[in-house]
């Protein structure tokens, strides 16, 4: 497969996933607001700072209001990860590979161009939800479309070890915002309002049913057990890693366990330390600081996905005009 295609598959893929883990922050953030009045006005500048764009939206915007929240995050077209930009990137990569996809793959993303294009003028920001929800399953319809259409070759994998990258990424930012910023004062910690917004965290993620199943009541060290090491559940980061993995061994061919270049390795790695991690290490490591290592991570396996597979030729130019030392 040439790497322009793969390429393109993959950000098509991640784009999707995307703009489906920036609505489940809105709407899981919106409803903390509903529930926590007395939070509700500082709930919304840690949604800015989590999407890491917090420069560009005060450049823009200013103030953290409800309304400049969820028009920067939802719709505005200079805001590169805003769900309108991340969708209309996901169809130009599509575009590009349109003989490589499926007729119904390609339709199902103009379906959900279309929604979002005409939802600006349309979605009213007093009841928001509904329309985050449609985001969603607009999503959640590309993925079992293209699970159901598309040859599970190497585009294929590319798309889903794609997914499941940013998957990971977004449910540890979740975690990172809840368990140092979302909360309003120390005074909170284990009072009903700290349930509530553990419970809210747990259905931005939908896996607030799936979690009850398994662990009854809501448990902040169980729901951090639960979204970063389950190896069953599909946001769980673990999960994310391991699907990310087995897509990497069939691009590659490298038998289970082994790599042969530095974005297997890399991902290696990371699936190995999730494989033998524990909660004790976890909060003995220091939550915050675990997350943002595992961002760190996931980022470097996503840089040496782009060197090895999308761009090597620029690698070996880069190399040969080096200096020798």
């Amino acid at each position: 497969m040439l790497s322009r295609v793969a390429n393109s598959i993959y950000w098509l893929n991640r784009y999707i996933e995307r703009a489906e883990n920036v609505a489940r922050f809105i709407d899981a953030n919106y409803h903390m607001t509903l529930d926590s009045p007395d939070a509700a006005g500082d709930q919304w500048q840690p949604l800015i700072n989590t999407s890491g764009d917090h420069e560009l939206f005060e450049k823009l915007y200013g103030e953290a209001s409800r309304e400049n929240a969820i028009e920067f995050l939802v719709f505005d077209r200079n805001n590169p990860n805003s769900i309108y930009s991340c969708v209309r990137a996901a169809r130009e990569n599509a575009r590009s590979v349109r003989e490589y996809i499926s007729s119904e793959m390609w339709e199902q993303l103009n379906t959900f161009y279309l929604m979002i294009n005409n939802a600006a003028k349309e979605v009213s920001l007093d009841l928001p939800h509904q329309f985050f929800v449609d985001i969603m399953t607009a999503s959640h319809a590309f993925i079992g479309i293209t699970d159901s259409t598309m040859n599970h070759g190497e585009g294929w994998h590319f798309g889903r070890m794609g997914r499941m990258l940013e998957r990971a990424d977004k449910t540890t930012r979740i975690l990172d915002v809840k368990y140092f910023i979302l909360l309003p004062s120390v005074d909170y910690v284990g009072s009903s309002y700290d349930n509530i917004f553990w419970g809210a965290l747990l259905r931005s993620a939908s896996a607030f049913e799936m979690y009850r199943k398994r662990h009854g009541r809501i448990d902040p060290k169980k729901i951090v057990e639960f979204l970063m090491l389950d190896p069953h559940f599909p946001r769980a980061v673990h999960f994310c890693i391991v699907t990310a993995m087995i897509s990497m061994n069939n691009i590659t061919g490298s038998p289970r366990g082994t790599y042969c270049n530095k974005a297997e390795q890399s991902l290696g790695r990371l699936l190995a330390e999730f494989n033998f991690a524990s909660l004790e290490d976890i909060f003995s490591f220091g939550l915050h600081e675990y997350l943002d290592s595992t961002q760190t991570r996931i980022n470097a396996v996503g840089a040496e996905i782009q060197k090895v597979f999308f761009s090597p030729q620029l690698a070996d130019e880069a190399a040969a005009s080096s200096p020798l030392v």
